[in-house]
């Protein structure tokens, strides 16, 4: 399993193209902000193919790229129908102007090719098995994508901004709550197993294992507690 990431753009949020090995297709998750000659970069160091594109959730720093890394090679993007609004109106989706400076850098809107994820949908994509988990509460369309446990390596569970180390996504922009986050973090994430690695959309890896012993808002859902007892923010 190859699985090459890297942080982008303004937000520093992490890119990741994975594959079954070096030299063979790939699926691209979240190209955000600036991320593109990233993205080119390590599919030239790897050789790999891209296949397609999927997106943990709708928000400008995890979709800037999508329209030219789909145009460049011709491949879908997927995403879940209640985000898909935002890669053609982000600034609805961030309930402000992000500026005209900013905006002037992007290429708003949708690719070509733009499919629909589901909950408990199984994405068989270059070689590849990623099991959707739809995970409302940074927004409504969040998803989590994780894949199976293999010989060489564990389950590796692809949080976007559901979980981070240490903390959880915001939930204060339009379609952010936290009632539905808690809820999130209890049915997605406290049945994988310690051993899962979470590679999130911002910051470094960690595991289940460790925010179940140590991240605030996990233990907060794993001894049955409701919102009103939540820290007073994520990151």
């Amino acid at each position: 399993m190859l699985i090459a990431g890297f942080p982008a753009g303004a937000w520093g949020t992490n890119c990741y193209l994975v594959a079954p090995a070096a030299g063979e297709e790939c699926v691209i998750i979240d190209p955000g902000h600036e991320a593109a000659p990233g993205v080119e970069e390590a599919l030239a160091k790897h050789r790999l193919k891209p296949v397609a594109v999927v997106l943990t959730h709708g928000h400008l720093d995890h979709v800037a790229s999508v329209v030219p890394v789909c145009g460049a090679h011709d491949v879908p993007a997927w995403i879940h129908p209640e985000d898909r609004y935002m890669m053609s109106d982000p600034e609805k989706a961030l309930g402000r102007s992000i500026g005209m400076p900013l905006l002037g850098e992007l290429t708003i809107g949708e690719p070509d090719d733009v499919r629909e994820l589901t909950d408990g949908a199984r994405l068989e994509l270059a070689g590849l098995e990623l099991t959707v988990a739809h995970a409302p509460g940074h927004t409504r369309g969040s998803v989590t994508f994780r894949l199976p446990e293999s010989a060489d390596i564990p389950s590796v569970f692809f949080s976007g901004d559901l979980l981070f180390a240490g903390s959880i996504g915001r939930t204060d922009l339009p379609g952010g709550s936290m009632d539905d986050m808690l809820a999130s973090l209890a049915r997605v994430c406290l049945p994988l197993d310690d051993s899962t690695v979470v590679l999130s959309g911002h910051g470094p890896q960690t595991t289940i294992g460790r925010e179940r012993a140590t991240n605030a808002y996990l233990r907060q859902v794993a001894d049955g507690r409701g919102a009103s007892d939540a820290p007073r923010r994520g990151i």
